[in-house]
């Protein structure tokens, strides 16, 4: 089947090949052998392990690869998309990264002075393929983040989509997705790059990358710690 092998097949950002990805998947899977409740295992092996930082490096293919994510312990939507995107291949279920432009309404105050904007364009997210159809499963945030920004953790049990809630537990406006920017094989990298700098500037975009070149950017902080700001 065609959509099977497209989507089994390790390439440049989604290293499912790697002995550490393997190994991670392994682990994460077990002895399950039922397809279902081995995304579900993936999906909680990647949402709470690893911590969501919105100042991950992103303007290169290694940076959303596997092995890269899991050493770092962190990463920002699109790179733990990424990596279970990875783990869902290595555990032989075929996986493919979707990506969206939402409205965030509860951020932080650094995160959105950085950006110029409540606007996430391409927003990344994971898409199993599960008894016959595509699922979106959503490990951006994990847990303790979620407490802290007053939001419902996202679950997922591999039969229903798993994307961002619109509301907080408070009934306050959180996460509005505006555009679905299609599924991809591969983590479009230059196209994600290209999106960012005309939706934030291209001034602001090479900033970024120079200060992640520079090692001037925060690439170790701690984004739980951060002021939660209702935009």
């Amino acid at each position: 089947m065609d959509i099977e092998r497209c989507y089994l097949e390790p390439t440049e950002t989604i290293d499912s090949d790697n002995p550490d990805v393997i190994e991670y998947a392994r682990k994460a899977v077990g002895n399950e052998e039922d397809d279902v409740q081995k995304a579900v295992k993936l999906y909680y092996s990647v949402r709470d392990p690893i911590r969501y930082d919105p100042y991950s490096p992103f303007y290169k293919p290694v940076h959303y690869t596997g092995t890269f994510v899991l050493g770092r312990g962190r990463g920002y939507c699109v790179s733990k998309a990424s990596l279970l995107c990875a783990l869902g291949r290595a555990a032989g279920i075929p996986s493919r990264v979707g990506f969206a432009t939402v409205k965030n309404h509860i951020a932080t105050r650094e995160l959105i002075e950085m950006l110029g904007s409540n606007r996430f364009v391409y927003h990344g997210f994971t898409e199993f393929f599960l008894e016959g159809k595509w699922v979106k499963a959503t490990p951006a945030f994990n847990s303790e983040l979620c407490a802290i920004h007053r939001v419902h953790p996202l679950e997922f049990n591999g039969r229903e989509d798993s994307i961002f809630y619109q509301y907080t537990l408070d009934e306050n406006r959180y996460m509005e997705y505006l555009e679905y920017l299609g599924s991809y094989a591969d983590v479009p990298v230059n196209t994600l790059i290209e999106a960012w700098k005309n939706e934030y500037g291209k001034d602001r975009v090479e900033m970024w990358i120079e200060a992640f070149e520079s090692g001037a950017m925060k690439t170790h902080s701690r984004f739980e710690d951060e002021e939660v700001y209702e935009t």
